[in-house]
């Protein structure tokens, strides 16, 4: 099951459960939901592929947003010294597809299980600052008379 929308510009193919980066999408949900309404084709069941009828509608929730790699843009023109270097980095958002729905059909991507995250109690924290000044405190220090000893080149320097 999948579904062609058509999004800044540009058409993806997406199915439930895929990540897909668009463009920047500013008209997200407070909890980060998407709606996908501009639908170019859906397949169904058998595999057939066509044009919804009526209403068809993907949503998706934003996973990350930032930006992408470097572009150079060089204009150049010759035998004139002109010469311009600009940098470009496109804005994106990537969007994890939870669901395709159209004719009163829906497909939803299965959950992902949620993170936790790791929180280090205030005494094992403790204890593991106290062992790294340990480890710290038995290494012996260097002394700089050592290196103040070592002996100087001298050479002959050709004219």
């Amino acid at each position: 099951m999948y579904a062609v929308i058509r999004a800044g510009g540009k058409q993806y193919k997406v199915a439930p459960g895929d990540v897909i980066r668009v463009e920047k999408v500013n008209g997200a949900d407070g909890d980060g939901h998407v709606k996908f309404s501009d639908v170019v084709a859906v397949s169904g069941e058998a595999g057939k592929v066509g044009r919804p009828d009526g209403e068809a509608l993907v949503t998706g929730e934003v996973v990350d947003q930032g930006r992408g790699a470097k572009i150079l843009v060089f204009h150049y023109k010759k035998k004139k010294q002109y010469k311009k270097l600009r940098g470009h980095r496109q804005d994106y958002s990537a969007v994890r597809i939870t669901e395709i729905a159209f004719g009163g059909q829906s497909f939803k991507a299965p959950e992902l299980p949620k993170k936790e995250k790791k929180v280090k109690k205030a005494v094992e924290a403790h204890e593991e600052a106290h062992q790294t000044a340990r480890a710290s405190a038995a290494k012996p220090a260097k002394k700089k008379a050592a290196k103040k000893a070592a002996v100087k080149k001298s050479g002959t320097k050709k004219k």
